[in-house]
């Protein structure tokens, strides 16, 4: 994923002026959840809030608060007939202009999110290592490709980090708590490896590798007898890696159901509050003017 401190430095170099609307509340079926904020200047919009017709009106009232240097307020909107959006929600709004300190807060909010980001890690830069990589890169975690083959880790999208290793099975010991690891390099033998040591990591949020159930049950009766496992530690592994219940092999399938499957495990392990938009709070307080 591209930093979003970098990305927010970006903009507000651009804008000279920019009104920050947070959601302060949502009951209900809502598009976004509490926490979640969007920055309006008069001719640029950094995130979103949700989209649709609740998102315009903010949009419209941060930029009449910005043309009529007005002050912060705070908005209760029912997400239905009214506004010509059928959530049947609630959300709660707040609309304030942007000063030097709430800059300051919401880049340190961004940077401390941006360094709690879970970990993916790839290993194999293959056909669909590369897919899973480019999928992942639009995602809010730091991916990770890690490859034994120079000519593997070329071309992958500038926001993902690679790793050059002969032994890969180092990045799994050097891995924060919560990581992923996702298992799909050239070699059987290799993967058997990784996801070996990968078990043992009781922390790990999601274990996977990529295969068939004849690859899978080959696996098991190799860590069973030969790798010292447990039946335990072996429940814990997920292949084939995106299920089997599409049949498509391309690459691109394969990456956009494993990516579902791992942010799902990622949003059920204990480290989940470190996801950007998955707790209620807020970045910044409206300064009083």
């Amino acid at each position: 994923m591209a930093s979003l401190v970098k990305d927010l430095s970006e903009f507000l170099e651009r804008v000279s002026d920019a009104a920050l609307v947070q959601v302060t509340s949502a009951k209900g079926s809502t598009p976004r959840e509490a926490g979640t904020w969007m920055l309006v200047a008069r001719d640029a919009i950094f995130g979103t809030i949700g989209g649709g017709q609740l998102e315009y009106m903010a949009i419209d009232k941060a930029r009449e608060l910005l043309a009529l240097d007005g002050e912060a307020v705070m908005l209760d909107v029912p997400l239905g007939p009214e506004i010509g959006q059928c959530c049947g929600g609630r959300v709660g709004l707040s609309v304030s202009r942007m000063d030097a300190t709430m800059r300051e807060e919401l880049q340190a909010q961004l940077a401390r999110e941006d360094a709690a980001l879970p970990h993916i890690y790839v290993f194999g830069g293959g056909h669909v290592g590369r897919a899973l990589a480019a999928a992942l890169s639009l995602l809010p975690v730091k991916t990770i490709v890690v490859e034994t083959r120079a000519e593997e880790i070329k071309g992958l999208p500038k926001t993902i980090e690679t790793r050059l290793t002969p032994m890969p099975e180092e990045a799994v010991r050097d891995a924060p708590a919560g990581s992923a690891f996702l298992v799909l390099t050239h070699d059987h033998a290799l993967d058997f490896l990784i996801v070996a040591e990968a078990l043992k990591r009781t922390d790990a949020a999601y274990v996977g590798m990529i295969g068939s159930k004849t690859k899978k049950a080959t696996f098991r009766s190799w860590y069973l007898r030969t790798a010292g496992g447990t039946e335990a530690a072996f429940s814990q592994l997920v292949s084939p890696i995106g299920g089997d219940s599409v049949k498509d092999k391309r690459p691109a399938v394969i990456a956009a159901l494993a990516a579902a499957e791992v942010m799902t495990a990622l949003s059920l392990s204990p480290a989940a509050d470190a996801i950007p938009g998955t707790r209620d709070s807020y970045p910044v307080t409206a300064s009083k003017r």
